[in-house]
């Protein structure tokens, strides 16, 4: 018997609190702390974001694999906005340790995707394997 797209997107095939669908829920996140909180200057409290990449990868019972895709769509149309008119070496200073560069971002950002993307690869092949 094959498993519904969603119980696969939400299936823990890893000691970790990982699955497909909270590797989407986490780069949401990720891309909200870095665009919206780091370059825009709206702390991850007033944005309603959870405060740990921890707790970024866990699911509510009403996340579905719609929902949590149009999420991450509205957090790309938003990281679009925020960056639209700004130079790479433009200084953004909503980061913690301190002042980063755009293009510091951009790369952080970028290695995130990577390194997630690795994750989600794995997953997909456990998941074709049953």
């Amino acid at each position: 018997m094959v498993a519904e797209p969603v119980e696969q997107a939400r299936a823990r095939l890893v000691p970790s609190a990982t699955t497909l669908l909270g590797l989407l829920k986490h780069v949401t996140w990720m891309q909200r702390v870095w665009f919206e909180e780091c370059i825009g200057g709206t702390p991850r409290l007033e944005l309603g974001l959870v405060q740990s990449p921890e707790a970024s990868f866990q699911l509510a019972d009403d996340d579905t694999i719609a929902n949590v895709t149009a999420a991450h769509r509205q957090a790309c149309a938003a990281a679009r906005a925020a960056v639209a008119d700004l130079p790479l070496d433009a200084v953004v200073t909503g980061h913690p340790a301190g002042p980063r560069t755009l293009q510091w971002v951009y790369l952080q950002v970028l290695r995130e995707l990577a390194h997630h993307c690795g994750h989600a690869d794995i997953l997909r092949e456990q998941i074709l394997a049953r």
